[in-house]
């Protein structure tokens, strides 16, 4: 974990909320863009080859708010995630939460919501194992209040 940063000292449970945290990609010298690329559809894969890193705005369709995020995430949420391959059954747990969270414009979801979103015979409680161990998957962690 990044000095300074600790987990906190409560056990995450089937209510807590979970959300990417960018800040471990670059706590941990990773680049979150390069991974998003990889879950760009191939017509948006050669499109994005070589992008700026320039960020849009993006309405959250539930709150109306206005975001800025990068442009890559935004093409992710408004067409390659309503693509049928994006949550194919063959992408690993952690993969496939880190798209939904992606899909949702990392809106803070919880273990429930997540088993809801990823339309697959997966329990809550596997999924709230899976991320509430001792280690970090992808940024995903549980949202700090």
């Amino acid at each position: 974990m990044p000095q300074g940063k600790r987990r906190s000292l409560v056990k995450p449970t089937l209510d807590t909320p979970f959300h990417i945290d960018f800040a471990w990609w670059q706590a941990h010298s990773r680049d979150w863009r390069v991974y998003m690329h990889r879950l760009l559809c191939p017509e948006h894969q050669a499109q994005f080859a070589e992008w700026d890193n320039s960020t849009v705005d993006w309405v959250d369709p539930e709150t109306a708010e206005i975001h800025q995020v990068d442009g890559v995430q935004y093409v992710l949420m408004t067409h390659c995630a309503h693509q049928p391959e994006f949550l194919e059954a063959r992408v690993p747990l952690v993969d496939a939460i880190f798209r939904v969270l992606v899909a949702h414009g990392n809106k803070p979801m919880t273990p429930v919501e997540l088993a809801e979103e990823l339309h697959r015979p997966i329990q809550p409680q596997t999924i709230l194992r899976t991320l509430s161990g001792r280690r970090d998957y992808l940024g995903i962690r549980p949202v700090e209040n």
